[in-house]
């Protein structure tokens, strides 16, 4: 039985082959924890390969998996930003930490969650020879010493995992095993990045059925979503072959397509079509772009976070997650609750979209954007009184506000940043309709909203009431500023800018007069001797994860080398203070952020090394991003373990 090789073999031959990756992930032993196991996934199921207890495991995910229960603490109608600016203002700031941030820690939900396990006992197949990924058909492949072969894959197009083992001297079969929902033993609260422990979700306990050659589990959560875990299997002579799949159903009503539907009906037509028709795609998406660069570190690194994008990233699923369908499989809630955390990670996640060629896999996100701006807008006139248009900083599967640090989960310019998403999109794509009925509309709302947030400074000069940087001064009332920073200017200037642009694309030319004249009004960055400052009153003074104050430079590129001899000057004294104060309080995606800005700022050098410090540093073995330092050679203080993806993704933009 052959049938992986066979497929995968005759598409090889007829494909691009300088455009395949050679490179393969490979060890010489199964991992022994979740976050290092092999990744498999189509965006919409995920599955990790790793050992736990001495039996195999795929850890399974979906990415609708959630539960939605609303924040209780979030009632804008006497709690909204004027609120907030009222407590700034009198010093009694504590208020608004108890409203809003403390409940997100606490909270269990809403949250990510995950959807299960498929156990193997391979005890009796010995010693393992070697484990791989095979990035170019996108299949993990496992040999023991006996002979015996594993090949399992997640369907590129279709929400079905399958695997085989080869070669079996004995039988062997698979178990399902529930994620721990439920347990007599009281359950702990643990902080949001090391995650909550499952049961305090309060869930029922699931049931699991067997029958003679399929395993059924289903689970209900909150209110009335469920989701059904299925697997079957077959024997043949010295073989297994089996399928999986999970489904999800948000109500009672709502008519599905169950995990038990989906494996019978393509378990009945066989391997060979599943196996042509996932192959065929991925050499179509590994045609999509190449690179070859001497430094094989950067290059493995840049085909493995294509490979995940690939895994991760589709038209039709849900957008980027902090983790996407590899939810943690350790008893806990993903680290972060595995939200949409806005203030970068979901920006930075799509970078490779388009230096990639991978326009179609950013379009979920936009869809995805489009589909929840009504929810945008409400948000927008509750919290904000305004009738523009603004995002919740940190949002659940269907963009309600989740709470969190308030200065970025509640920003006044979260819109903006995500509205070069819809500028970048139609600048790649040059779809007019597109630029016409979601680009400019969704850029000119995000200007509305800041011309009513706005108000007159001192200096004649529009400002927002309350600005911020994003984690500067972490939590506290300091984390707000009277004054513009240069992270909110910039997407201020950026938006009226590029909605005066856009309208002038339309021949909307009034509009576009009155963008330019509303741009006029706003200050210019605070800059001194060291380059971008945070704002007038603070410069870049001690070392932070987060380069918001160079949001002019990239992603927004309002400061550019392009721009004349000022410009670079700024950019190149802003990099050097940033490198002099040191990386002590980076994590992992600061370094892929900085290669980024290197490159844009015409330092090939300096791009490569800070993307060689991340590749090195700050990923583990299986390449996914660790935030801490993983290497002991103190490039940060930060050494926790934490997987998030948008450092990941930021390498390949940078690398590219």
């Amino acid at each position: 039985m052959a049938l992986f090789a066979s497929c995968s073999e005759e598409h090889a031959r007829t494909a691009k082959a300088d455009r395949l990756p050679d490179y393969e992930l490979e060890f010489d032993g199964l991992a022994t924890t979740w976050d290092e196991g092999i990744p498999l996934g189509n965006a919409t199921l995920g599955a990790l390969v790793w050992q736990k207890d001495g039996k195999l495991r795929f850890s399974l995910d979906r990415s609708d998996l959630w539960d939605l229960r609303p924040m209780e603490n979030l009632n804008f109608q006497d709690f909204d930003f004027r609120w907030v600016h009222d407590q700034w203002k009198n010093n009694t700031y504590k208020n608004v930490q108890d409203k809003y941030d403390a409940p997100y820690d606490n909270s269990p939900a809403p949250s990510k969650i995950p959807g299960g396990a498929l156990e193997f006992d391979i005890s009796g197949l010995g010693e393992i020879k070697n484990v791989k990924l095979n990035l170019a058909s996108a299949t993990c492949i496992v040999e023991w010493k006996n002979g015996t072969i594993l090949k399992t894959f997640v369907h590129a197009t279709e929400p079905i995992g399958w695997y085989q083992f080869e070669n079996l001297k004995t039988p062997i079969r698979p178990t399902i095993v529930p994620p721990p929902y439920f347990d007599a033993k009281e359950s702990t609260v643990v902080d949001p990045v090391s995650g909550q422990d499952l049961r305090r979700l309060g869930y029922k306990e699931g049931t699991v059925s067997h029958m003679d050659n399929s395993i059924t589990y289903n689970q209900t959560g909150w209110d009335e979503f469920s989701f059904q875990v299925y697997t079957k299997w077959e024997d043949r002579s010295d073989a297994l072959l089996g399928s999986w799949s999970i489904s999800s159903q948000k109500t009672k009503e709502e008519i599905v397509t169950t995990a038990t539907e989906i494996v019978e009906t393509s378990f009945s037509k066989g391997i060979g079509k599943p196996i042509e028709d996932h192959t065929i795609w991925w050499y179509g998406f590994w045609n999509q772009s190449s690179i070859s660069i001497p430094d094989t570190i950067l290059q493995n690194q840049w085909y493995m976070e294509m490979y995940k994008l690939g895994s991760a990233a589709r038209q039709g699923a849900a957008p980027i997650s902090l983790q996407s369908v590899w939810t943690a499989d350790n008893g806990k809630l993903p680290p972060w609750k595995g939200d949409f955390h806005h203030d970068l990670n979901t920006q930075l996640s799509y970078w490779p979209t388009y230096s990639g060629n991978h326009l179609d896999l950013e379009q979920g996100f936009i869809d995805w954007l489009i589909q929840n701006k009504p929810t945008f807008k409400k948000y927008t006139k509750q919290f904000y009184g305004t009738n523009g248009l603004n995002v919740p900083g940190v949002t659940t599967l269907t963009g309600e506000p989740m709470g969190g640090w308030i200065q970025y989960s509640f920003g006044p310019t979260v819109g903006a940043w995500l509205g070069q998403h819809f500028y970048w999109h139609w600048r790649y794509s040059m779809d007019r309709d597109f630029l016409k009925e979601q680009a400019y509309p969704w850029i000119k709302d995000v200007a509305i909203h800041f011309n009513e947030l706005s108000v007159l400074g001192d200096d004649g000069k529009r400002k927002l009431p309350l600005s911020s940087s994003p984690e500067i001064h972490n939590n506290s009332r300091e984390a707000w500023f009277g004054e513009m920073t240069n992270f909110d200017l910039s997407l201020v200037r950026w938006t009226y800018l590029h909605a005066a642009e856009l309208a002038m694309e339309l021949g909307l030319m009034e509009e576009a007069r009155k963008w330019k004249n509303e741009l006029k009004a706003w200050p210019e960055y605070a800059v001194d001797d060291s380059g971008l400052m945070f704002s007038p009153n603070l410069a870049y003074q001690e070392s932070h994860r987060h380069f918001s104050h160079l949001m002019a430079s990239h992603p927004l590129g309002l400061i550019d080398p392009s721009n004349g001899e000022r410009d670079m000057e700024i950019i190149r004294k802003t990099i050097e203070n940033l490198e002099a104060i040191g990386s002590s309080q980076w994590t992992g995606y600061s370094f892929s952020w900085l290669g980024n800005i290197k490159a844009r700022a015409l330092d090939g050098d300096g791009a490569a090394k800070a993307l060689k410090d991340f590749a090195t540093s700050f990923v583990l073995p299986n390449s996914f991003h660790a935030n801490g330092d993983q290497s002991g050679t103190g490039k940060s203080n930060f050494t926790y373990r934490p997987f998030t993806l948008e450092g990941n993704f930021a390498f390949a933009a940078g690398d590219t």
